[in-house]
């Protein structure tokens, strides 16, 4: 088939959501589809910006070019189900979670204003109507899925991405935990900062990522007095990532209520236990605690006991070797199955 997948890109920012769509495209070429990615970019902030954006894609004309037809279009985030295709399918990185469970928190660019309130409702309508008109409807994970039937009352079926690196492997446990993260608010980098302050020396912090956040992080390294144990590696080359991962202690990941999550599964087909909250989200249908990781309550003081009793390495051995035979069934093969039946 002729595919397009459908994504939203903001300018300057890469992250999982980039990765998964470029794997997607590899995994449908690799078998004999004719894909391309369409990328339109996202500006939220006016949020009136979230309405000319879903403007620009309902505009769009995708069903033919240059007297090739287009069998098939593949939306993945805000607004991209706005397109008028005969052929949609949905496979849900997430939607603009600002109007949805982010609505009314510090996370969300939305206020109690009148203006705010219709842009929010006109958003939650653009959803309804374009992701109801996808005839195949899959999500990330289980967590998105039900957002979209908590909020919308729409139907999605779970589909996971694999794991996208090669050559991830427990090769060993060095002492120090890797987070791999964007560096904003939603990923909550600072409660492993904040964490080390009380976990022994013997073990270090490694912060992989870049973001708004970077210089308050540094800041907070400073002031709780771990600066020399925190390591601020910014981002790194794919082959300094996987070294880090197949070296590593354990994975810190515990963002609020996360879609999916790579690193989640990098960390446990490399067989690292991860350290993450008990409102993690997406994270939790991978994480079992005291059986492939540690789950906490979102709170520095018992993040550092977890990770604290990782400086037991044999402990942190006997967690990893759950991992990998959890994300050992994700595949491309059934991704791409589901989503061109």
């Amino acid at each position: 088939m002729n595919i397009l997948i459908l994504h939203t890109q903001v300018p300057f920012v890469r992250g999982g959501a980039e990765v998964l769509v470029e794997g997607l495209q590899r995994a449908l070429r690799d078998r004999g589809h004719v894909v391309d990615i369409v990328a339109l970019p996202l500006n939220w902030n006016p949020p009136d910006g979230l309405l000319t954006s879903a403007l620009a894609w309902r505009m769009l004309d995708l069903r033919t070019f240059n007297g090739r037809d287009v069998d098939l279009v593949i939306c993945t985030k805000y607004p991209t189900w706005a397109v008028d295709h005969p052929n949609k399918a949905l496979w849900l990185i997430h939607q603009h979670r600002q109007a949805y469970d982010l609505y009314g928190t510090s996370l969300s660019e939305f206020g109690t204003d009148p203006a705010s309130r219709e842009i929010r409702e006109r958003v939650v309508e653009i959803d309804r109507i374009g992701i109801g008109s996808c005839k195949a409807r899959y999500a990330i994970s289980r967590n998105v899925a039900e957002r979209l039937k908590r909020f919308g009352g729409i139907e999605a079926e779970a589909l996971y991405p694999p794991v996208p690196r090669d050559g991830l492997a427990a090769e060993r446990f060095d002492p120090f935990i890797l987070s791999v993260a964007r560096l904003d608010a939603a990923k909550r980098v600072d409660l492993a900062v904040r964490a080390m302050a009380a976990v022994p020396e013997s073990l270090q912090l490694v912060v992989v990522g870049d973001g708004p956040n970077l210089e308050s992080l540094r800041l907070l390294a400073r002031r709780v007095g771990v600066e020399r144990r925190v390591e601020f590696a910014g981002r790194v080359s794919d082959e300094r990532l996987l070294e880090l991962y197949n070296t590593c202690r354990a994975v810190y990941y515990a963002p609020v209520d996360e879609d999916y999550g790579y690193t989640t599964v990098e960390a446990l087909t490399a067989g690292k236990p991860v350290v993450t909250a008990e409102d993690s989200g997406g994270v939790l249908e991978f994480v079992v605690d005291d059986i492939n990781g540690l789950v906490t309550p979102p709170d520095p003081a018992r993040i550092a006991d977890s990770i604290s009793v990782l400086c037991d390495e044999s402990l942190a051995r006997r967690l990893g070797a759950r991992g990998p035979g959890r994300v050992a069934d994700l595949s491309w093969g059934h991704v791409v199955e589901a989503l061109t039946s």
